[in-house]
């Protein structure tokens, strides 16, 4: 029986697919007959470090668990080279990796070869998102709108005294 550990990502609070994505894959291990061992949830970038999917390969490398699940690809690599590098070190260890809304099992070489064309994508897809909103900020900054972190108290307050004092 394939001792199993999921991963689940969200971007950010508001999203609220973390329970939906959750039951797809335990469905999916049900109906494997596989062994649900290690449970991971996360809230954050995929950009940034996430703790939990490193404990969750912690857990591979100690070899607790033979197969890692995800909802979809993009949940899991920071980018190509970081989903590469983890794709190869989980088959280094014989820890199988499957996506399964792409319904793709990494232990075959034509779910390795997609795994690559998939994660291009969604790197693709991550930096075309960051050059939006840099226009999106560039554009608001050019007609003058407010953006970033409030004008603290005193900032605010040198404002008045320097409409007051002249």
């Amino acid at each position: 029986m394939m001792r199993t550990g999921i991963y689940a990502r969200v971007s950010t609070h508001d999203q609220q697919t973390l329970p939906m994505q959750l039951s797809q894959m335990k469905d999916y291990i049900n109906n494997r007959q596989w062994t649900l061992t290690a449970e991971f949830q996360e809230v954050g970038s995929g950009a940034k470090i996430r703790p939990k999917r490193e404990e969750l390969l912690k857990v591979a490398r100690r070899r607790e668990i033979d197969a890692i699940l995800v909802w979809k690809l993009d949940r899991s690599g920071r980018s190509l080279a970081d989903l590469i590098t983890s794709l190869n070190e989980l088959r280094e260890l014989g820890v199988v990796f499957v996506s399964i809304t792409e319904a793709l099992d990494f232990s075959t070489p034509s779910g390795r070869a997609m795994a690559g064309m998939l994660s291009t994508f969604a790197e693709f897809e991550r930096d075309i998102i960051r050059e939006r909103v840099k226009a999106g900020i560039a554009n608001a900054r050019d007609k003058g709108k407010p953006h970033g972190r409030p004008k603290t108290a005193s900032n605010k307050l040198d404002k008045i005294l320097e409409l007051i004092l002249g």
